[in-house]
């Protein structure tokens, strides 16, 4: 599986007492290639997990790869802004977002449950892995 990494699913992974720490072990059983993602993904899984050293070893490991550019998608993430308003929508999940119109051929990891909301390229809906719904 060739993934995007979102901030939900590494805690999870890292995390042994999140619900989802087993879900987030089976998927990362799956995962071919190195996750990409953004740096405010890897902002927000610091914060969470009160380690930066620990999301710093992901990236050194080649387990996720910051492959984003903010300053080079301003204007596509200012779009997404406007149109998912309503949602308040992070700056990671905007990100996110648009790597998946830029890898359309990558699954979002999220326990979030907004990308089954946002739309790539305006009307496609987003592959998504996520935890089964209880």
């Amino acid at each position: 599986m060739r993934g995007i990494a979102d901030t939900g699913f590494l805690v999870a992974f890292a995390n042994r007492t999140d619900r989802y720490h087993p879900w987030a072990l089976g998927i990362a059983e799956q995962i071919s290639a190195p996750l990409l993602t953004c740096e405010a993904v890897l902002a927000e899984t610091a914060f969470h997990l009160r380690s930066v050293a620990f999301v710093l070893t992901l990236v050194r490991e080649g387990l996720v790869i910051s492959a984003f550019d903010v300053n080079a998608h301003l204007t596509r993430l200012a779009d997404l802004a406007e149109r998912y308003a309503d949602r308040k929508p992070d700056l990671a999940d905007l990100c996110l977002i648009r790597l998946s119109e830029l890898h359309p051929r990558h699954t979002v990891i999220t326990v979030d449950r907004d990308f089954r909301v946002y739309r790539r390229n305006k009307r496609e809906v987003i592959p998504i892995t996520s935890p089964p719904e209880r």
